[in-house]
């Protein structure tokens, strides 16, 4: 080279080194920060990727959080519906020592009185005191409102519900009738005719759901004591009965496909009758014309067996499970359960049952926030006002647990304890269904929860340092590279520095 004026070798010796020692100091950064990227500039597309699963990340830990939260809340709740089944499985008990009264005294009768009111108090207190940070969970807080109750719907529950609008309708559409086992004895008159057999007896085994019975008529008997006598046994056996022109209609006390009403003629003492008759598969209130069985018929004789159906329904829908009358269906978006009328369960036909507004403890259990993240779970009041729900005549003449109080219909001295016993028990089968409930929330959906979100959350943070993170490995081989590089650099710059010099030599 013989021009000192621009030393292009030095020029590529600096530009060079300066990429090394950009390099080198890249290389330092990630090494101490740990992270690959740092600013955009590092990997535009990378740094949004991975903010949005930083994004991501810190949306399902605050949902863990949030199904912690709620899995705490719910074991408090369970905590005093624990004490509360305790407390009713011991008024169960004082329940059967006051019935049998020839044995106790007037005085002892009155101690268990005190400790029923003592009990039912002490409901009642669980009731409105069982709190989370102040926030009562089994005095109603928690359960769902509602209005525009129709007639058809006799009882109802509602156990979850999601929706966004301002109410949620629920409608109902009978596609099967419940119906009672049902068969006629058609015994030919008003009164009973043994054809002249006047020693003899007519004699019929009935049986029903609950159990059997075998009773005998004399000649002369009129259908309406049959009927009278029949519906004498109706809580052994499940069986009622009415008297209907020149017979006797026996049907089973409730309705659905596990009732069912056996007839067995174990004397027909020369009966004048027609014989045993079913009704219409169309119509259960209309007798059939065919008799399924004379009352001197082999069949007769083994017994002729009749069983009830189940209610076939849809809600909102969807297919509803059905016992009886009752039906409940079981979504994501609606958990409810309602018992329909007997007048409006026996036909087909569409109800608007109620209208949802609001209620319910709402638990948001997913990293984004809608309706699909969010799990709502209804928890009902569970005073001594509210629990054991209980018709005692099956014509609407509602008990409930707080009618067992000293100087009510049910209490220990005065009191119908057959009721009394019914209103408990149903008591029972509501905070047990209640709890398991409760317990089915922690386990499948608060647990299932809480697993799904930590493997979520790992495989995101997986994810986000696959995209971010410094690889050590890596980046040191590219420090120790960049180190060799920027030496080299700093040595050839010298070197090119020195060259012109070698040009002042042809000055002489």
């Amino acid at each position: 080279m013989s021009r000192i004026n621009t030393n292009v070798q030095s020029l590529i010796a600096q530009r060079v080194l300066n990429q090394n020692n950009n390099g080198l100091n890249t290389s330092l950064e990630r090494l101490s920060t740990g992270l690959r990227i740092n600013r955009g500039a590092d990997d535009p597309a990378g740094l949004i990727a991975s903010e949005n699963l930083k994004s991501e990340l810190a949306s399902t830990q605050a949902a863990i959080g949030n199904a912690e939260r709620a899995d705490q809340v719910v074991n408090i709740a369970e905590g005093g519906l624990q004490e509360i089944s305790g407390l009713l499985t011991e008024l169960q008990g004082l329940l059967t020592t006051s019935a049998n009264t020839s044995g106790l005294s007037d005085a002892e009768k009155s101690a268990n009185q005190l400790q029923v009111d003592s009990i039912l108090q002490t409901i009642d207190r669980i009731s409105s005191m069982t709190s989370f940070q102040g926030t009562r969970l089994l005095n109603g807080n928690y359960d769902y409102q509602t209005e525009n109750v129709d007639v058809a719907v006799e009882n109802y529950r509602v156990n979850g519900a999601k929706f966004n609008d301002n109410a949620l309708n629920v409608d109902v559409i009978v596609t099967q009738s419940a119906q009672q086992a049902g068969l006629y004895l058609s015994l030919g008159g008003a009164d009973l005719d043994l054809g002249g057999a006047q020693n003899s007896s007519f004699t019929i085994e009935i049986t029903g759901a609950l159990g059997s019975r075998e009773l005998s008529f004399a000649s002369g008997t009129s259908m309406e004591a049959i009927a009278k006598t029949i519906n004498t046994f109706t809580e052994v056996t499940g069986v009622t009965a009415t008297a209907s022109g020149t017979g006797v209609i026996i049907n089973s006390d409730q309705y659905g496909s596990n009732q069912f009403v056996r007839v067995q003629i174990v004397n027909e003492a020369n009966v004048q009758g027609d014989g045993v008759f079913g009704f219409e598969a169309q119509d259960s209130n209309t007798i059939d014309t065919t008799a399924i069985g004379t009352f001197g018929s082999t069949a007769a004789k083994n017994g002729i067996r009749d069983a009830g159906q189940d209610i076939a329904a849809t809600i909102n829908g969807v297919q509803a499970t059905s016992v009886g009358r009752n039906i409940r269906v079981n979504t994501d978006f609606l958990d409810v359960e309602m018992t329909i009328s007997a007048a409006e369960a026996t036909q087909r036909g569409s109800i608007a049952a109620f209208s949802i507004t609001g209620g319910g403890a709402d638990f948001q259990l997913a990293g984004k926030v809608d309706i699909a993240g969010k799990v709502s779970l209804g928890i009902q009041d569970v005073s001594t006002r509210k629990l054991g729900r209980f018709d005692t005549t099956g014509e609407g003449n509602f008990r409930r647990l707080d009618d067992l109080g000293s100087g009510k219909t049910l209490d220990m001295i005065k009191g119908n304890l057959v009721d009394a016993q019914n209103v408990v028990g149903q008591a029972i089968e509501e905070i047990s269904s209640l709890r398991g409930r409760l317990g089915a929330f922690q386990r499948n959906t608060i647990g299932a929860t809480i697993r799904s979100l930590n493997v979520g959350a790992e495989n995101t943070a997986a994810a986000n340092s696959i995209i971010r993170d410094t690889d050590f490995a890596s980046e040191t081989a590219a420090l120790t590279r960049g180190q060799i590089l920027s030496q080299a650099a700093t040595q050839t710059l010298g070197l090119a520095n020195q060259a012109p010099q070698a040009v002042l030599q042809l000055l002489g």
